[in-house]
């Protein structure tokens, strides 16, 4: 397994998965300066990081999802690289499995920058204008937490993604699915319902309500899991034509 990872960990860093990576987070900190600097005076540290993981979990995660997993299964479908694949002397769900883990840590990395760079950020923009300096204490652990609970309510979502990116040679359908959901999910922000659809999940760890919170990490967490193991049992016993 671990020589399998290996190979697909090469393959994404050939890729576009890095510009990728770098892209997403960097364009929250950007906002997040920018946006800092049109105060006029300081606000606390959470105020800053919440919103920065808010932007993360509403809209740029689903987003990263969609166009990752694409990107992931495109290096396959596009070469059609398949035959050759799964004629190696290899448990094809080690294929299967290899790519979905790499998905799973590229967004880990992707959330962990996101953290990053929007602190950066925002000393950077007290540095320029001291009265924005934020009050309080910034507490990394539970900034990390909250990181970890977005990325745990999301395995639901990327499950879905990530079956779908694999299913079908064109990246069409799996775009699709991804910017509908997105849309969906932007567009009904105020429903209750939203804590049962995969894309508001992650968005709801944001949330004051304690069942909200919790009703979506269940899901997107548990579910989550279960779905990304039977997409790649799928996976691993279908033919690719």
């Amino acid at each position: 397994m671990l020589a399998v990872l290996s190979v697909e960990a090469r393959k994404l860093n050939r890729s576009l998965a890095a510009l990728l990576a770098l892209a997403a987070p960097t364009l929250i900190a950007i906002f997040v300066f920018f946006n800092m600097l049109r105060g006029k005076e300081a606000a606390p540290w959470d105020l800053y990081m919440q919103g920065s993981v808010g932007i993360w979990a509403f809209f740029m995660l689903p987003m990263s999802v969609t166009a990752l997993t694409a990107l992931v299964a495109h290096m396959e479908h596009g070469p059609r690289a398949w035959d050759h694949l799964r004629a190696l002397p290899v448990a094809r769900w080690k294929l299967y499995a290899a790519k979905a883990i790499c998905v799973l840590v590229v967004v880990v990395a992707m959330s962990l920058l996101n953290l990053l760079l929007t602190w950066g950020a925002v000393l950077l923009a007290a540095t320029i204008k001291p009265v924005l300096s934020p009050t309080g204490v910034f507490d990394l652990g539970v900034q990390l937490m909250l990181l970890g609970k977005v990325m745990l309510a999301a395995t639901l979502m990327i499950a879905i993604q990530f079956w779908i990116a694999m299913r079908f040679a064109s990246f069409v359908p799996s775009l699709a699915v991804g910017i509908g959901g997105t849309f969906f999910s932007v567009v009904a922000t105020a429903a209750k319902q939203g804590v049962f659809f995969p894309w508001q999940m992650p968005v709801n760890m944001l949330a004051t309500e304690a069942w909200r919170v919790q009703t979506a990490l269940a899901l997107g967490g548990g579910l989550g899991a279960v779905v990304l193991i039977l997409a790649v049992v799928h996976l691993a016993r279908r033919e690719v034509l």
